[in-house]
């Protein structure tokens, strides 16, 4: 098995102990995920993409692996998860860049942009 698979797998394994423990929560976290990854206004590959952006955000190794692979698995294109990466990066990116420009002028006593 690959790392990626490991990592998955052992994802998986935990989540059916926690489910064990903690039934309600974990069928209702189930039922919520499926219904918000299956197709509607948005294709599934498309809401894998979005979900990998996510992971990625919040540095969630697992959901990066486990999202990539879901999407690929939907007929993403290895550009497509790429181009993904570059969109998280760039959205990472600004997000860095406007808290800087209005809180810490704010905390260095500068009026920001209104």
């Amino acid at each position: 098995m690959s790392l990626v698979n490991d990592k998955i797998k052992a994802y998986k394994d935990q989540i059916s102990h926690y489910g064990e423990a903690v039934p309600g929560a974990t069928e209702a976290y189930h039922a919520f995920t499926g219904e918000s990854f299956g197709d509607g206004v948005l294709d599934a590959k498309t809401k894998q993409l979005i979900a990998l952006g996510i992971a990625l955000s919040t540095n969630n190794e697992v959901c990066t692996y486990y999202h990539a692979s879901e999407a690929k698995s939907k007929g993403a294109s290895e550009a497509e998860l790429l181009e993904t990466v570059a969109v998280a990066s760039a959205a990472l990116a600004g997000n860095a860049l406007s808290q800087g420009v209005i809180r810490v002028q704010e905390a260095l006593g500068e009026t920001p942009i209104n």
